[in-house]
């Protein structure tokens, strides 16, 4: 190959380079360039559901506070949940007002209770938790956290219970999918 043959084929190879320099992704060079990176995901997730009390539905505070959910802190530090929500899809809501301390659950009663670090109460006298329903976490700023659904995604007979991770609380799985765990109330589709 002549002298000039091969400083043409370089100019183009280099050319190339460059073009294929100048299209790849600002991303993939690993610095930031000045965008937001994607929100990472959150630490707090929602655990073991009850939502069909178990035994006889019969509107009773004892009934309705084993009706509950559960929200886990999964990192080693304390979160602020002030301001955080926990919704079902009747837009039903309860405000949280506290901080989960790292590697710790609290579980979201919805009858009257006195709250404690373990357990809270939304102070509701009636059923929140359908047995086709979904549970959504939001944060103080209404970002979407964590979301739960059951009831319309087969699994077989899951009797009221939604597994989770319960940390420490009776009735949970840590595999995340429907447990078998109580037997369910006359309620059926509220």
């Amino acid at each position: 190959m002549s002298r000039s043959a091969r400083r043409i084929t370089a100019t183009v190879l280099a050319s190339g380079a460059l073009l294929a320099a100048a299209a790849l992704p600002a991303s993939a060079d690993g610095r930031d360039h000045g965008h937001s990176r994607p929100a990472q995901r959150s630490a707090v997730v929602l655990g073991a559901i009850q939502y069909d009390s178990p035994g006889r539905d019969n509107g009773s505070n004892r009934s309705l506070n084993a009706e509950w959910v559960t929200v886990t802190n999964t990192s080693r530090h304390s979160v602020n949940l002030r301001g955080w929500t926990l919704t079902d899809e009747s837009r039903r809501s309860y405000r949280f007002d506290l901080r989960l301390p790292g590697r710790s659950s609290v579980r979201v009663h919805t009858g009257v209770g006195r709250d404690t670090s373990r357990d809270v109460y939304q102070d509701r006298r009636d059923y929140v938790w359908d047995s086709r329903d979904t549970a959504t976490l939001r944060d103080n700023r209404g970002r979407k956290i964590d979301s739960e659904s059951w009831g319309r995604h087969g699994g077989g007979n899951n009797n009221g219970h939604h597994g989770g991770n319960s940390n420490g609380h009776q009735g949970g799985n840590s595999n995340g999918h429907q447990g078998n765990n109580h037997g369910g109330g006359p309620r059926g589709n509220r």
